[in-house]
């Protein structure tokens, strides 16, 4: 439970901060959710989530080294969707 809520959190802080970084800090986004993801693998993941997590992970720092606008958007957007994936998981664990 506890490991929800501040997943919860920082996926709040990610959302909340995503319109105050798109005015051109959005790279600091972007690695804000690469550290909330690494931050999450901490916790109990299987191993099915923990593999997409990994190439997911891989795939956001392949697009922010891009350094372009559009590869920091799909960072932005993967790695969104990757914090989602953790935190469905965990609501789906009882324990």
């Amino acid at each position: 439970m506890k490991r929800s809520v501040l997943l919860g959190l920082f996926v709040t802080a990610s959302m909340l901060a995503s319109s105050s970084f798109a005015a051109g800090g959005s790279d600091d986004l972007c690695a804000t959710n690469l550290q909330a993801i690494a931050n999450a693998k901490t916790q109990t993941l299987t191993p099915e989530i923990r593999t997409r997590v990994e190439a997911s992970v891989q795939q956001a720092k392949a697009y922010q080294a891009q350094n372009t606008e559009e590869g920091t958007k799909k960072c932005i957007s993967e790695t969104t969707q990757t914090l989602q994936e953790i935190q469905n998981q965990d609501k789906g664990d009882k324990t």
